[in-house]
């Protein structure tokens, strides 16, 4: 079911709902007048009138996520650091008010009505489970303002002041079931973290099994931050699925893989895609444990094109020889750029008049060209499978012909109808 949310967008029950209980108990977001705004909070106080204009980061550097979301801060301040050093946005310098969501959604929400009504930034990049994006969408909403979503998501969801700068359903789950049924695949175990990205992920996964001749053999969930898998580890174990689909979120990866390797299963008897592990938790988890297991996303760090080597060397030229950069990284940097590029296409910091810039709008990022869809304010990607190697790298063993168009409602796809 979709509900029409302000501007002509649709959004979940849940996050209206949420509103309101953010609402009740009396958080930063729920009184727009003790941060000098309107009762409405529709008026920007967004100051234009100097040398630079004011953007909001807020990621975890704290919590069970921080493991995933400080390199998202690291690839964001790096893109920052670049297009000021370029002149900034419409003459303005970047400046950068970063707030630390804690891995929490409600403090997500509430540092996002902080950069929103008191810090007066033009615009939030950040975020990272499903969880946090949808306890922020009503304050964006209600604020009309903006926030750039870097990650992967599950879909079903388009918002006129979200702009999702990770691949949606079709752009890394559906691609990954092919290659999976393309190498013969019958039987699936699921196994993800309990909150709404892997739940919502495995109703669309169970529905292409259905469709594909797939068997679900078993489906499995467990908190943020677990670090228990031994009865899951089990249960897999003793399923004989053909392949593990992997949605476990931050630190609970590193015990899951690990308990994995102690059963003796290995990627040649019991594969696993996984489609939040990237580059930087390779180190946390243990090459031994995860060496040639298969991920899905549209960016590796090992990719050859010419704006990825000028993007590889800038980040460990500023942060380091030895860290590497990952998907939700590279769509952090880009959704910063893709930024810009609508501001100085619309001529003004304005979010109405951003948004009507946005179609169209593209960039050469170090994955390939992406291009902003305006009709659901998701992008152009290129969905690539890729087997993690002895270095620790990840390399592609398949990659999509061409750049895939975002579908977040999956309305190309028969055997999805009513799934939103």
């Amino acid at each position: 079911m979709k509900v029409q949310s302000i501007k002509g967008a649709f959004i979940p029950v849940a996050a209206t709902a949420l509103a309101a209980v953010l609402a009740g108990c009396g958080s930063q977001i729920a009184d727009p007048a003790a941060a000098g705004q309107p009762s409405g909070g529709t008026d920007s106080c967004v100051d234009t009138s100097g040398d630079s204009i004011k953007i909001g980061f807020l990621n975890s550097l704290s919590g069970t996520m921080a493991i995933s979301e400080t390199t998202v801060f690291d690839s964001l301040t790096l893109a920052a650091e670049e297009i000021n050093a370029d002149g900034g946005v419409l003459g303005k310098q970047l400046e950068v008010i970063s707030e630390d969501g804690a891995s929490e959604p409600t403090k997500f929400a509430e540092r996002a009505g902080k950069l929103i009504q008191q810090d007066c930034t033009a615009a939030v990049f950040g975020g990272w489970t499903s969880s946090s994006r949808k306890a922020m969408l009503p304050v964006f909403e209600s604020n009309n303002a903006l926030l750039f979503y870097p990650v992967q998501y599950e879909g079903l969801e388009s918002s006129e002041n979200i702009f999702y700068t990770g691949a949606t359903t079709n752009q890394q789950i559906i691609p990954a079931l092919d290659y999976l049924a393309e190498q013969g695949t019958k039987t699936i175990f699921l196994v993800g973290s309990d909150y709404v990205f892997p739940r919502t992920a495995n109703k669309i996964i169970n529905a292409y099994a259905e469709a594909h001749g797939m068997e679900i053999v078993g489906e499995e969930y467990t908190p943020l931050g677990s670090t228990e898998f031994s009865t899951i580890v089990n249960k897999v174990r003793d399923s004989g699925a053909d392949a593990v689909f992997n949605t476990l979120n931050g630190d609970s990866n590193v015990a899951f893989f690990r308990q994995y390797t102690s059963v003796g299963l290995t990627p040649d008897t019991m594969p696993v895609v996984s489609v939040s592990i990237a580059e930087e938790e390779v180190p946390g988890i243990g090459l031994e444990n995860i060496e040639g297991q298969l991920t899905a996303w549209d960016y590796y760090q090992t990719l050859d094109t010419p704006a990825n080597t000028a993007f590889v060397s800038a980040f460990k030229d500023k942060y380091g020889a030895d860290r590497v950069t990952s998907d939700p990284m590279e769509a952090a940097y880009t959704s910063l750029y893709l930024w810009k590029e609508m501001v100085e296409k619309a001529g003004s910091f304005d979010v109405d008049k951003v948004q009507d810039a946005a179609d169209g709008v593209s960039f050469e990022a170090p994955e390939g060209t992406v291009t902003v869809n305006g009709e659901n304010n998701h992008i152009t990607k290129t969905p690539r499978i890729g087997k993690i190697t002895s270095d620790g790298l990840i390399e592609t063993v398949w990659e999509a012909p061409e750049a895939v168009e975002p579908d977040p409602y999956l309305e190309n796809y028969d055997w999805a109808s009513g799934l939103s």
